[in-house]
């Protein structure tokens, strides 16, 4: 194998990276329905260790696009944050504006009622002296008069001003109460995107690893298997490329084959086979006894009726070409490097047998 094809699925996996997550979602949907082979048998409970298996697998084979994609909605949001923080200071420097503006309009309002109080007393004084002139002359009365027309017109002057004055200052007090709101709900805002920036940065440290993810599924394998095997019925099973397989292992089984392929090497497998199946292979590879003669002891190793994997689902013997796999197949070589990451290992004794334990 050349040095491009070790590194073919590394380079998928940034392709991947560049995809919606959304996009793995449908795709691990399709293969956990069987939706990849058009009808398949009435779903049955999974057991809750291979349900594990499956989550651990699934998030294994897409957290680097997971990440990715937390990193594209980080740098969004830290985009929003700038925005939304310059927005803020816009608001504070507004609200500083109109307090200014407030201020200005509150002296001016308290500058104009001493004028208006004074214009006022004027007017109601010289009325007062016209109304007590003596002797009531027409000379004494017309200066009474004038004084009274002068104090009205003062007194009109400065009320009028004063009207303005209060118009403005009313004005200003609803300038500075929308400014505040303003400046208010912008530290709203800029806290939330803080937050959600936070948050982020926090689902991002938390991601695992794909080798961390891929080795907690192959802690919990040998359960899966203890799990599966005294439930299992084929509507348990779903078909990817015509290999039948477990419902829990479909979706890494189906992103073997497709990396496998980007990689230039062409896999497909015999998946599950019956227990009577079992029997008849025991029969056709020469084993020396069908329950109690080693797998070992038959021309090609055979697994005992009950105990092989294949019965349950959750073993593939891969071919390459038509071929049954050897340990210098292009195929298995491939496999050899990568299958660990979909949650497939090989059982030594047989090049073309892979399952989630190695048995």
């Amino acid at each position: 194998m050349t040095k491009r094809q070790e590194h073919l699925p590394d380079r998928h996996v940034r392709t991947l990276a560049r995809r919606a997550v959304t996009t793995a979602l449908v795709v691990a949907a399709l293969a956990v329905t069987g939706a990849t082979a058009g009808a398949a048998p009435a779903q049955a409970a999974v057991p809750v260790a291979a349900q594990t298996w499956s989550s651990y697998m699934y998030r294994s084979l897409t957290v680097v696009a997971t990440a990715y994609q937390l990193r594209q909605t980080l740098a969004v949001q830290q985009t929003n944050q700038r925005t939304q923080t310059n927005a803020l200071a816009a608001a504070r420097a507004a609200q500083a504006a109109a307090e200014r503006q407030l201020a200005g309009a509150t002296a001016a309002f308290d500058a104009a009622r001493p004028p208006l109080l004074a214009a006022r007393q004027n007017l109601a004084d010289a009325r007062q002296r016209l109304a007590e002139v003596r002797p009531r002359t027409k000379a004494n009365l017309t200066r009474a008069q004038n004084a009274v027309t002068a104090a009205e017109n003062l007194h009109t002057l400065r009320q009028t001003r004063a009207g303005k004055v209060a118009t403005a200052l009313t004005a200003a007090r609803r300038a500075a109460a929308a400014a505040t709101a303003a400046a208010n709900t912008a530290a709203t805002t800029v806290g939330a995107t803080a937050a959600a920036v936070v948050a982020t940065q926090r689902r991002i440290a938390a991601l695992q690893t794909p080798a961390q993810l891929a080795a907690q599924a192959a802690a919990v394998s040998h359960s899966v298997v203890a799990s599966v095997r005294p439930v299992f019925t084929t509507a348990d099973t779903t078909l990817v490329y015509g290999t039948t397989v477990h419902r829990s292992v479909a979706y890494a089984y189906k992103r073997m084959v497709d990396d496998a392929a980007r990689a230039g090497i062409q896999i497909s497998a015999g998946g599950f086979r019956t227990k009577q199946r079992q029997i008849e292979l025991r029969r056709i590879n020469g084993c020396p006894d069908i329950w109690t003669a080693p797998a070992s002891s038959c021309r090609v190793p055979t697994a005992i009726p009950g105990r092989s994997l294949h019965e349950i689902a959750l073993a593939v013997d891969v071919t390459s070409g038509g071929r049954s796999l050897t340990s210098t197949s292009p195929a298995f070589k491939w496999l050899k490097l990568y299958a660990h990451r979909y949650g497939f290992v090989n059982l030594p004794s047989e090049p073309w047998h892979w399952s989630i334990t190695g048995g």
